[in-house]
């Protein structure tokens, strides 16, 4: 294996860094999960699987050390800049630092929404299979191979299906809705947004994500 690109630079990073300590704290909070009153903190390595840190608490000279894990870990050092860019923003949003970036615009992942289309289409089908056609022989050869499906599968199978879907994305639409809430959405796009994960779950959850980060990225860029 070659040598850890982001680790040859650590030496300078942790050095660079030791210029923005209430970033350092706001990494260990946030991001390290340390709910003590941080004091200091220093970061002391990184490396592309992440950074190793350490601080005090207020009333211990003690110092303590935390890992943060890097989630997905970082390609090269380019993106060293940008991801710690990105996770101080986060940090200081969610520890009430700085006010949240507004999200002003609309968007799904369409690979997974396909997918999830597609699953939820075979869903549907077993079920009007199971449904329809012991009644109406005329449906029979239409849903002959959702038939064939179930009977491969337990008798609950489809009750089950369906709750899980609607719990899973009940839940789902209601972090979205608190993140349109958070971000100031607005009604329109956080209808959308929050409609959209109720019927169809993940591919909007992503999506909205996605358009935090940018909104993140939008406001780094220019300095709030």
């Amino acid at each position: 294996m070659g040598a850890d690109p982001v680790l040859d630079k650590s030496g300078f990073l942790c050095m660079y860094m030791s210029n923005h300590p209430d970033t350092l704290v706001s990494y260990v909070r946030y991001w390290g999960k340390v709910s003590a009153q941080v004091s200091s903190a220093k970061m002391t390595s990184i490396d592309t699987k992440g950074m190793d840190l350490t601080y005090e608490v207020k009333g211990s000279s003690e110092p303590k050390k935390v890992r943060v894990v890097f989630d997905p870990p970082l390609a090269g050092y380019e993106e060293v800049k940008p991801r710690l860019m990105g996770m101080k923003s986060e940090a200081e949003e969610q520890l009430g630092m700085v006010r949240a970036p507004q999200v002003t615009k609309f968007g799904f992942d369409t690979p997974s929404l396909l997918a999830t289309l597609g699953m939820m289409s075979l869903l549907v089908y077993c079920t009007a299979a199971d449904a329809l056609a012991p009644s109406y022989s005329e449906y029979t050869p239409y849903f002959a191979f959702g038939k064939s499906v179930l009977s491969y599968l337990p008798s609950w199978t489809l009750v089950a299906s369906w709750g899980v879907l609607v719990v899973a994305h009940s839940l789902e639409a209601l972090y979205v809705l608190n993140l349109c809430r958070r971000h100031r959405a607005g009604v329109v796009l956080g209808a959308k947004f929050t409609l959209g994960t109720l019927f169809f779950g993940f591919p909007f959850t992503v999506g909205m994500r996605r358009e935090i980060q940018s909104a993140r990225i939008d406001s780094i860029l220019k300095g709030q």
